[in-house]
């Protein structure tokens, strides 16, 4: 009986499944076609939790999610990329643990959704911008905006895209550049006394099934062709951007 209290200490037993179970639905979807799911958690939770809570507890959860990709695809990784993404992504938390404040969301989501349409079908970037500073840029501006919008996992994707073609290079990049931006964002809602601690039952659950979710689809991922990964996953990321143009101009 105590056990179940705790469990449902903060939410109802519904919503308390109901993240659990599109936890790992998104998991499945953003290890199978590259990214998505974590925008897709974040319209659910935004549905059922107060506005305060959304974005910090949707970082623990992605945490989980993206931190099991990365571990499960190991092998692919591009340490080279991250090493150059890393000290972007710090000073960008570093920069916004200091104006931790509620921005104008209209406008952020409309800039994300246009440079992710960007990245899928305009020309690609010039070598200067993929390269070692390039990359720094975009873990900086990246993270800041994670702290206020937590919408930039297409954007870091569309970027990454920009730089691999094989399919699990793409997503375990990927996953390795979210879990520490992620890192980063709960360090700072931490600091910033955000109580976490009592969201831990939920959030435990929630990412073991988005590790479950995250097996599954990587098993999918292997059976994918890369030219059908590549077209699936600019036609996920454009439904995506078309999505925060959609809020951006509901919010103006």
């Amino acid at each position: 009986m105590n056990f179940f209290v705790l469990l449902f200490d903060q939410v109802s037993a519904h919503i308390f499944i109901l993240l659990v179970a599109v936890s790992g639905l998104t998991s499945f979807f953003t290890a199978s076609f590259g990214a998505g799911g974590g925008v897709m958690l974040l319209g659910v939770m935004a549905q059922v939790l107060p506005p305060q809570l959304i974005i910090p507890l949707h970082g623990v959860a992605q945490l989980g999610s993206n931190a099991g990709r990365a571990a499960m695809s190991w092998r692919h990784i591009d340490w080279r990329l991250i090493g150059a993404f890393l000290p972007g992504a710090m000073l960008g938390a570093f920069i916004g643990s200091f104006v931790l404040v509620s921005l104008p969301p209209a406008i952020m989501y409309l800039t994300i959704a246009l440079f992710i349409l960007y990245l899928c079908w305009g020309p690609k970037l010039p070598k200067m911008v993929l390269g070692h500073w390039g990359t720094a840029f975009a873990g900086a501006i990246t993270t800041f905006i994670t702290l206020f919008a937590g919408a930039t996992g297409p954007l870091v994707a569309a970027f990454v895209k920009q730089i691999h073609v094989d399919r699990f290079r793409t997503v375990a990049t990927f996953a390795t550049a979210m879990s520490l931006q992620h890192v980063l964002k709960i360090t700072v809602f931490q600091v910033a006394g955000f109580p976490l601690e009592s969201w831990l039952p939920l959030l435990f659950c929630m990412i073991i099934s988005g590790a479950i979710g995250t097996w599954i689809g990587l098993k999918v991922l292997k059976r994918m062709p890369d030219r059908h990964f590549h077209r699936i996953f600019n036609i996920v990321l454009t439904v995506m951007a078309l999505r925060l143009i959609w809020q951006s101009f509901a919010l103006l």
